[in-house]
C-alpha cells in the first residue's frame, strides 16, 4: 500500500513516543532462551523479524521459511546445526536467495557441521543435519557481517569444547560482537576478546532462571532524530526506554546528531531529544559508519533535507542488506532532486538547491527504505511506496507518527 506523507509539522513541542524492544537484542536472547529455558525476557521486539525468529525456534517443520530476516537467516543456520538427529531445510524470500551463506556455512563445517546448498552454491536455502560439533577452532573473515561471528557465538557455549575464533582482517561492527558477547555474560557464559581472537567456554549447565528486559530500539529511534534535527529549535521528543550504557552500537546516534544541531539527555530510562540550534548549510557531515551501518540511510536523507553534502564511509555491508542499499539511496536522492555518488563502500551527496515535492519513494522490500525518508515531509509532501514493509522492524512506525502530527493519507 502507497502512503502520502502531507507536509507536516510536530504537533506538540514536547512529544512522547515509546518503542518496542531491539531486533537485535531480541533476536540474540530469543536463541539463547530456546538454548537455555531458564532465561525469561520482557519487551521482545514485536516486529516481523522477531516475530519470524521465535516462530522458527518452536518450529517442528522440516522447513523453515525466514522470509526477509536476514538476521534470523544467519542465527539459525547456526542453531539448527547443533540440533542432534534434526534435519532442516532453511529458506527465505527471493532476496534472501540472493544474499550470501557460505562465510557462516563455512565457518560451521569447520567445526563439523552437516550443511548442503539446496539450490545455488553458496546461498539459501540450505539443508541442515542436526549434530554434535566437537571441534572448538575455527577462523572467519571478518569484514563481511558481523552476524556471522554473533550466530557462532550464540551456540558456542553448547559446543562440546567451546569455541576459539580467529578473525581475519579488519573486523566490521563491533559493538554488535561485544553485544553478543554481554548478553552471553549476563546468563552466566565466559568468554573473552582478545586481539583478533574470541573465546566462549562451554557451559553445560542452565543458568539460574532470570528475567532479561531487552532495551528500545536504536535503529528505531534514529527516525526521531532526522526528525528533530528538521524541525524548530526547541522541539523536544522523549523516547523510551533506553540506557546510557547501551549495548547497541546505533547509540552513536546520539554523537553523529550533534552535529544536526541535537542534543540528547537521558533521564528515567528515557531519552530527551532537542533541537537546540540550526546548522550552517557550509557544513559537511562526515562519519565512519562501519559500527554503525544501519543508519547510514537516516543520517544521508537528514542531510539532504538540510541542504548539507555529506561523506560516508564504512558502508561495505549494505549492498547485502534487504536491498543494495547504496544504489537505492542514491536512486531515490537523485529523484527527489539531490546529487549522489556511491562507491562499493562509501556515500557522497553534494549540497541540494531544494526538495522536489509528491516524489514516490521506493522501499525495494526495505523497511529501513521506508522510515529514513519519512522525515523529509516536515519540509514537502512525499509519497512512500509499499508503506507495510515497516513492519519487518516497527510496526507500529506510521501510528507513531501521526501521534506526533505527521499527516498520513493512506
Amino acid at each position: 500500500m502507497n502512503i502520502t506523507l502531507q507536509k507536516s509539522q510536530i504537533a506538540n513541542r514536547q512529544s512522547k513516543v515509546t518503542i518496542t524492544g531491539s531486533k537485535s537484542e531480541s533476536n540474540r536472547l530469543l536463541l539463547l532462551q530456546a538454548l537455555y529455558p531458564t532465561i525469561h525476557l520482557k519487551n521482545v521486539s514485536n516486529s516481523d523479524d522477531s516475530c519470524l525468529m521465535t516462530n522458527a525456534l518452536k518450529s517442528t517443520s522440516e522447513v523453515v521459511d525466514i522470509h526477509h530476516a536476514g538476521t534470523a537467516m544467519r542465527f539459525l543456520t547456526a542453531y539448527f546445526s547443533i540440533q542432534e538427529g534434526r534435519e532442516v531445510t532453511l529458506t527465505g524470500s527471493k532476496r534472501m536467495k540472493e544474499r550470501p551463506i557460505q562465510i557462516l556455512v563455512e565457518a560451521l563445517k569447520e567445526l563439523g557441521a552437516e550443511i548442503i546448498y539446496v539450490e545455488n552454491e553458496g546461498y539459501p536455502p540450505i539443508k541442515i543435519i542436526g549434530k554434535k560439533l566437537t571441534k572448538n577452532k575455527v577462523s572467519l573473515q571478518a569484514n563481511v557481517s558481523s552476524q556471522y561471528i554473533s550466530a557462532l557465538l550464540l551456540i558456542a557455549s553448547k559446543l562440546e569444547n567451546g569455541i576459539e575464533l580467529t578473525l581475519e582482517g579488519e573486523i566490521t561492527s563491533v559493538p554488535y560482537i561485544k553485544m553478543t558477547l554481554s548478553l552471553l555474560d549476563e546468563i552466566g557464559v565466559e568468554s573473552s576478546f582478545v586481539g583478533n581472537t574470541i573465546t566462549v567456554k562451554p557451559n553445560t549447565q542452565h543458568p539460574i532462571p532470570k528475567t532479561l528486559t531487552v532495551e528500545s530500539d536504536w535503529s528505531s529511534a534514529s527516525y526521531y532524530f532526522s526528525i528533530a534535527a528538521l524541525c524548530e529549535v526547541g522541539t523536544e521528543i522523549t523516547l523510551s526506554s533506553y540506557k546510557e550504557n547501551s549495548l547497541q552500537g546505533d547509540s552513536v546516534l546520539v554523537d553523529i546528531y550533534k552535529s544536526f544541531g541535537v542534543k540528547t539527555t537521558f533521564e528515567n530510562n528515557s531519552i530527551t531529544l532537542v533541537k537546540s540550534e540550526m546548522v550552517a548549510t557550509e557544513s559537511i557531515i562526515e562519519f565512519d559508519l562501519a559500527n554503525a551501518p544501519d543508519i547510514a540511510q537516516t543520517i544521508a536523507v537528514t542531510s539532504f533535507a538540510l541542504g548539507l553534502a555529506c561523506n560516508l564511509t564504512g558502508l561495505h555491508t549494505l549492498k547485502i542488506k534487504e536491498t543494495d542499499r547504496l544504489v537505492a539511496l542514491k536512486t531515490e536522492i537523485e529523484k527527489l532532486g539531490g546529487q549522489v555518488q556511491i562507491t562499493d563502500k562509501s556515500l557522497h551527496l553534494s549540497v541540494s538547491n531544494g526538495i522536489k515535492e509528491l516524489v514516490p519513494i521506493s522501499t525495494y522490500n526495505d523497511h529501513r527504505m521506508a522510515m529514513a525518508f519519512a522525515p523529509l515531509a516536515l519540509k514537502t509532501p512525499i509519497v512512500i511506496e509499499d508503506s507495510e514493509v515497516v513492519s519487518k522492524s516497527y510496526p507500529t512506525f506510521w501510528d507513531d507518527l501521526e501521534s506526533i502530527g505527521f499527516k498520513i493519507t493512506k
